[in-house]
């Protein structure tokens, strides 16, 4: 028997299918729908970008203008409730920093486009509809009217809503250029394992085809905590029998990572989102030094990338993996895939591991033949800590530099800290109308 949860997925899903429809039959149709009527290129932020800063503190702290924001929302359209977590404290928190975000990069028009459009291509699985954007609006412009009160004049309130049209556009358009992907796959969890107390390996097998390259992570939300989503590195590279594998350790928070660890059994089901990520290896760089850099669970993703390069051992010439504390094959409690491992550097001579405190190891001491000419994946766990007060990625790449490690040859994401702004979140969605 269905779920009401199914039935809506099943709606959204033939909503997506005769939007598609129309495009495929009328390509040319001028559509005038007001967030994709005008180019968001044609728009310059900088002097709205100086307007808005200025006047600020009208409406500060942006975290009750948020609050306020919600809650406007949702007495007006209470339907839309539906669409967030229970628990609104981390989209509120998420919320305001996208704020901060869109204001901060207002004068990168371009870079802004490119970041928005993914979040629209990604919010497809949360079922946001165009429509419900213009009660976001709504919501919105009445919220910053409350907060500023008197001094509140019509000029920032045009430079708001150019702000948040050029985000929006971006956004539908985004998901648009993915019309034909489906907005999520369901998967049924294969096996559960528990590594280490709080750690679990799932594998799960989605009911349809699911594409991807190793390195990237995915998206998941357990039918436990619905409308709840966080992303994880795939750890198995593409496998004919369409399985996939994540890494995942419970927070203590009773997100969707504790939903995952410690509320999921084998036959359960998961949702997935689309894959994403920069960490993928592109052909070109078989054929050179490679230096793969993880600690934690940020093992996942390197380990998906090794069974990637010995699947095609035509020009590698030497691949480096640093683990650092945390990783499995380290000393301590957090050697939950060390007999993988080892299994896997057995006859693979080309492979060199070396394990040490992701903190203070020293690069330069890897045996890397020429630092210049290394490409260096990183990979680092959430809670891996930095000595220096600054991110744990912050510190690896400083090291890197200092290695002689060129910023181009650099590759890292930030899946599990979950931002477009790079700092870190817990159990939220990403974007601007549900996160």
């Amino acid at each position: 028997m269905n779920t009401p949860g199914d039935d809506y997925h099943a709606l959204l899903a033939r909503h997506d299918a005769m939007r598609l429809r129309r495009r495929i039959l009328a390509p040319a149709d001028t559509r005038t729908d007001r967030w994709t009527a005008e180019a968001p290129r044609a728009y310059d932020g900088t002097a709205d970008q100086l307007l808005i800063s200025d006047a600020l503190p009208l409406v500060a702290p942006m975290e009750d203008l948020i609050a306020d924001l919600y809650r406007v929302l949702f007495e007006r359209h209470p339907y839309l409730r539906a669409l967030f977590p229970e628990s609104m404290a981390f989209q509120q928190d998420h919320l305001a920093s996208i704020f901060h975000y869109l204001i901060g990069n207002l004068h990168h028009t371009d870079e802004l486009i490119r970041v928005f459009g993914q979040l629209g291509r990604d919010h497809r699985k949360l079922g946001v509809r165009p429509a419900q954007f213009g009660a976001f609006e709504e919501a919105l412009i009445e919220a910053l009217r409350l907060r500023a009160g008197i001094r509140w004049t019509g000029a920032l309130e045009d430079a708001w809503l150019r702000m948040l049209h050029l985000a929006v556009s971006a956004m539908v358009r985004g998901a648009d250029e993915a019309i034909s992907e489906p907005p999520s796959w369901e998967a049924t969890v294969t096996s559960h394992e528990l590594r280490a107390p709080g750690l679990a390996v799932l594998r799960v097998r989605p009911h349809q085809p699911y594409t991807f390259a190793a390195g990237q992570y995915a998206s998941l939300e357990s039918p436990l905590l619905e409308q709840a989503w966080r992303p994880y590195y795939l750890a198995r590279a593409p496998h004919p029998d369409g399985e996939l594998e994540f890494h995942v350790r419970a927070r203590g928070a009773g997100g969707v990572s504790d939903a995952l660890v410690h509320g999921t059994r084998t036959g359960g089901t998961v949702r997935l989102g689309a894959p994403r990520g920069a960490l993928a290896l592109p052909d070109h760089l078989l054929s050179a030094d490679l230096l793969l850099i993880a600690s934690g669970t940020g093992w996942a993703p390197m380990k998906a990338l090794l069974q990637r390069i010995d699947a095609d051992r035509s020009g590698v010439h030497r691949v480096r993996l640093l683990l650092g504390h945390g990783g499995p094959g380290s000393a301590g409690e957090e050697m939950y895939d060390a007999a993988g491992l080892e299994a896997f550097r057995r006859n693979r001579p080309w492979l060199t591991v070396v394990t040490a405190d992701a903190g203070g190891a020293r690069f330069e001491d890897t045996g890397a033949r020429s630092p210049a000419r290394q490409h260096a994946f990183v990979a680092l766990s959430p809670e891996a800590a930095g000595t220096t007060g600054a991110g744990p990625e912050q510190e690896v790449v400083a090291r890197l530099a200092a290695a002689g490690i060129p910023q181009t040859h650099l590759h890292l994401d930030t899946a599990g800290r979950g931002t477009v702004t790079g700092r870190s979140a817990s159990t939220t969605r990403t974007g601007l109308l549900s996160a």
